[in-house]
C-alpha cells in the first residue's frame, strides 16, 4: 500500500463548488513522478450537478510547477501553501470541467468513462 502524502490526500478529497452547482466526487486520485521536477495528476472522478445526470471522467493534469513540488511531497507541508495547492488544483479542474466543450486543449484533459 502506498502512503500517501499529506498533499496527496487533501487533492483526493471530494468537493463542490462555491456556487454549490457543480460536484467533484473524486474516486481515485493517481499521482504520478516523472523524474524529479514533473508530475502528473489522473483523478477518477464522478460529477454531478444541477440540470445533468452524473458523468464519470477521468481527468488528467500535467503539473511542472516546480515551486509547489515540495508541498506535493512534503510529509509536513505549510498548512497556508498546502491550501493554495489544493485551490489551485481545484480552479485547474472547474475550468477544463466548464471549457472542455469548446476548448481543444481542455478537451484533450479529459475523457469519459472509468
Amino acid at each position: 500500500m502506498t502512503v500517501r502524502t499529506p498533499a496527496e490526500r487533501a487533492l483526493a478529497r471530494s468537493y463542490t463548488t462555491g456556487d454549490g452547482e457543480v460536484s467533484f466526487a473524486v474516486r481515485e486520485l493517481t499521482v504520478d513522478h516523472h523524474g524529479r521536477d514533473d508530475v502528473t495528476l489522473t483523478y477518477r472522478l464522478t460529477v454531478s450537478g444541477t440540470g445533468f445526470e452524473d458523468e464519470s471522467w477521468v481527468f488528467t493534469l500535467p503539473w511542472d510547477d516546480k515551486s509547489f513540488l515540495d508541498v506535493l511531497t512534503s510529509p509536513a507541508p505549510d498548512p497556508d501553501r498546502l491550501a493554495q495547492l489544493v485551490h489551485l488544483v481545484r480552479a485547474l479542474l472547474e475550468e477544463w470541467w466548464d471549457t472542455k466543450g469548446y476548448d481543444r486543449r481542455a478537451a484533450k484533459m479529459g475523457r469519459r468513462g472509468a
